[in-house]
């Protein structure tokens, strides 16, 4: 497939809803900037070899022909006549990361074969052609996923890793020439063709979009590998995928049609540093169509309201390609945007660099208390399938923490999993846990999340396809207890001696006195043995004269005593635990917690996400953003002003909101559990048994043990694919009342007992 033109396409043509912020071209140090950019991107191993991208285009070409050939055998089976039969075709489109031309070496393919209407997904797709692929030498890895959200055949053809959709269109001969961009090629179509055309339907969109392709693919580069880098780049752990990314960044090019990719990324940071969410970005304004299908409308569809940061897909029908942000990954994001802006502007006064924009963020080193998720089945298939399924569950552990401590409990999902090489067919994941900041600490007060934990395990085990072997366990476990495993060469590092910037921001913070560094579980461990507790004292110490209130953390078998982890100036007996999971460390955690102000005001105050585009009262049969204020002047000196950006920003980012319930997240996660029940084929006949939960012995450890079930080895994954563009549900939007909460007693208890009424009692 061809692209469109490199070049500036911005000739006295506007992109976007808005007029751009700046026309202004590049500087001297824009050019030296980029260049540099350009050159880390290159040496950090971002792009392929030549070798590898003619691999790509041969595999491509081999696995046309392969389904052009499969078309032709199930025509011919079907009893058609032999002109039709030789007439039959298939084609096979690209989309994601490698149609956005922004594809790393070893990167899977998106993939998506388009069919004619007698070719159909459920025999002919994942019977016939997997059949065929199944026999090939060429193709290893193959994984059928029928039931996923988007249905996807997943496998490696030659070592070249593909994720191959499937469309039926109403057409009883596909052309060679298809122009899958025209909204009538969705007529007479199911849910399942609409979603897996609209991967292919948005990226060519966004490439049209764009004023410079060529910048657009390097600033995207650069933000892919940066999110990535800073643990933000995962749409099944509540973050963004590839697809919101490349919406977020194209975006920023049409308000700077002119820059280069230094000061677009610049850009980005300032931009959605300042951005007013749950406004939502667009790249052109919704269209009704007139296929009658749903598209992304807070006026008509009560669940649109309730997104948190709508990322809207250019291509009808148009969704919010974000809806799995949750008010904790918002946070994050937020706050990594701010840290990113600050950074850039610290480069243009020569103090920071690009290395410093890329420091990994350390997951383990930033909370004191974290949960993992550790699960485990007999051999990869079944690890594969069951890894899948539980990957497509977590985030709604996130949504249950937050909707039940009403969000003064914060989660921040790590957005991949961890393997022990030592311990086959088993992964983990972990999720940092922190109360939220500026919040009063009354004595006493506690986090009971054993039912949210329950319920989790719960939507977990309603696994029709559930083998023997697979199980779950949900535990609580402090900083210094992270397993090795999880560090490059499982290795815990030391303390560490460089100074990042990241921690130079910890150490302003607290040099100023601010008491922000309330976290969950700056304790010391009292349970650990005199050695390890001198080695962290100097620490301890610090936060002794931080902390304002102390707190503790208690996670108890139903049938044991409390056991509590005191805070810095209190004392409390410990009891002997097995797995030691409840033991404290000194480190003092960097905040992330700059931005929560932010973000709550745009879930409290915030604004609305539509008004209405009308001529003589009548809607004109599109959705657009309409910024507060009648547009803004943009001349030359005041683009250059950068408070006359910051304030151009500000109207566009900026509009009405009508507020809705206290926790937006709430009916999204009712949704979502409808979704996946619906996904779920007959719950009622599956063989799995009732739960039997496990509890250890452990004050720091609640394992939860899933029982064991027979059923087909095909299950539910999420696929890298989805990730690209993981489309909004086309189903019609569901209210259900919550039930209020019922009290049981704790899995996982977090006691947060203030630090001055403990220090007097301990005196």
């Amino acid at each position: 497939m061809g692209s469109p033109g490199l070049g500036n396409r911005n000739s006295g043509q506007r992109l976007g809803i808005t007029e751009p912020i700046s026309l202004g071209g590049p500087t001297d140090y824009d050019v030296i900037k980029t260049l540099e950019l350009e050159k880390y991107l290159q040496n950090v191993g971002l792009y392929e070899s030549q070798e590898e991208a003619v691999s790509r285009e041969e595999v491509l070409g081999r696995l046309d022909q392969i389904v052009k050939s499969w078309v032709k055998a199930i025509s011919r089976a079907k009893g058609l006549n032999e002109q039709l039969v030789q007439e039959a075709n298939a084609k096979i489109f690209t989309f994601g990361s490698y149609r956005l031309g922004v594809h790393g070496p070893g990167a899977d393919i998106d993939t998506l074969c388009v069919g004619p209407r007698h070719a159909t997904r459920e025999e002919d797709f994942f019977g016939e052609l997997h059949k065929m692929l199944s026999e090939m030498p060429e193709v290893t890895e193959l994984h059928p996923v029928p039931d996923a959200h988007v249905p996807v055949m997943k496998f490696k053809f030659k070592g070249v890793s593909i994720d191959l959709l499937y469309a039926k269109l109403s057409l009883w001969v596909i052309p060679e020439d298809l122009d899958i961009s025209q909204d009538s090629i969705l007529q007479n179509t199911d849910e399942q063709t609409v979603r897996s055309l609209n991967g292919c339907r948005v990226t060519d969109q966004i490439l049209r979009l764009v004023p410079n392709i060529q910048n657009f693919r390097t600033t995207l580069r650069c933000m892919r590998f940066w999110a990535k880098r800073r643990g933000v780049y995962s749409n099944v752990a509540g973050f963004l995928g590839g697809i919101n990314w490349a919406l977020l960044v194209a975006r920023i090019c049409q308000l700077y049609p002119n820059a280069l990719p230094n000061m677009l990324v610049s850009r980005f940071f300032r931009v959605y540093t300042q951005w007013r969410w749950p406004n939502p970005v667009m790249l052109c304004a919704i269209e009704e169509g007139s296929l009658g299908l749903q598209v992304w409308d807070p006026r008509k569809n009560p669940k649109d309201r309730y997104h948190l940061m709508p990322i809207i897909t250019p291509a009808y029908p148009s969704m919010n390609s974000s809806y799995n942000v949750s008010s904790s990954t918002l946070r994050i994001m937020t706050d990594e945007f701010q840290r990113g802006c600050e950074i850039c502007e610290a480069m243009e006064a020569n103090k920071a660099d690009w290395d410093t924009l890329f420091e990994p963020y350390a997951f383990f080193e930033a909370y004191k208390n974290y949960l993992q998720i550790d699960i485990s089945a007999e051999n990869d298939d079944d690890l594969r399938n069951w890894k899948g399924w539980v990957e497509s569950r977590l985030r709604q552990l996130t949504l249950k923490i937050e909707r039940h401590t009403y969000n003064m409990l914060q989660c921040h999902p790590h957005p991949g999993d961890f393997q022990d090489k030592s311990r086959p067919f088993r992964c983990s994941y972990f999720m940092g846990l922190q109360r939220k900041q500026g919040v009063p600490v009354n004595e006493g007060e506690q986090f009971d999340i054993r039912l949210t934990v329950e319920e989790f395990k719960r939507s977990v085990n309603i696994y029709t396809l559930r083998k023997p072997g697979m199980e779950i366990r949900v535990t609580h476990v402090k900083r210094r207890n992270i397993p090795n495993f999880v560090f490059p060469g499982g290795v815990r590092p030391s303390r560490p001696s460089k100074v990042t910037w990241d921690s130079r921001r910890v150490s302003e913070t607290k040099g100023s006195g601010y008491a922000g560094l309330d976290k969950l579980g700056e304790v010391k461990g009292v349970a650990d043995g005199q050695e390890d507790g001198k080695k962290r004292k100097r620490v301890d110490d610090n936060a002794d004269t931080q902390l304002r209130n102390g707190k503790c953390i208690t996670a108890v078998p139903s049938s044991s005593p409390e056991v509590h982890v005191a805070s810095p100036v209190s004392t409390v007996n410990s009891c002997s635990t097995k797995g030691d999971h409840s033991d404290a460390t000194g480190f003092v955690e960097p905040t992330r917690e700059k931005s929560e102000s932010n973000m709550v005001n745009g879930l409290t105050n915030g604004r609305s996400v539509e008004e209405l585009s009308s001529h003589n009262g009548e809607v004109d049969g599109s959705l657009r953003c309409i910024p507060s204020n009648e547009g803004f002047p943009m001349t030359a000196d005041i683009s250059s002003s950068k408070e006359a950006e910051n304030l151009a920003i500000e109207k566009i980012s900026f509009g009405p909101f009508t507020s809705h319930q206290a926790f937006p997240q709430e009916l999204e996660e009712l949704e979502d559990d409808l979704e996946f029940r619906n996904q779920v084929r007959s719950v009622g006949k599956s063989n799995s048994g009732p739960l039997e939960s496990s509890m250890s012995e452990s004050a720091g450890a609640a394992p939860v043990m899933s029982s064991n079930g027979a059923g087909p080895s095909t299950g539910l994954h999420v696929s890298s694919g989805i990730e690209e563009l993981e489309p909004a549900e086309l189903s019609a939007p569901i209210s259900i009342p919550s039930a209020p909460v019922v009290q049981r007693k704790p899995l996982i208890r977090l006691n947060f007992t203030s630090l001055g009424k403990a220090s007097k009692k301990s005196g």
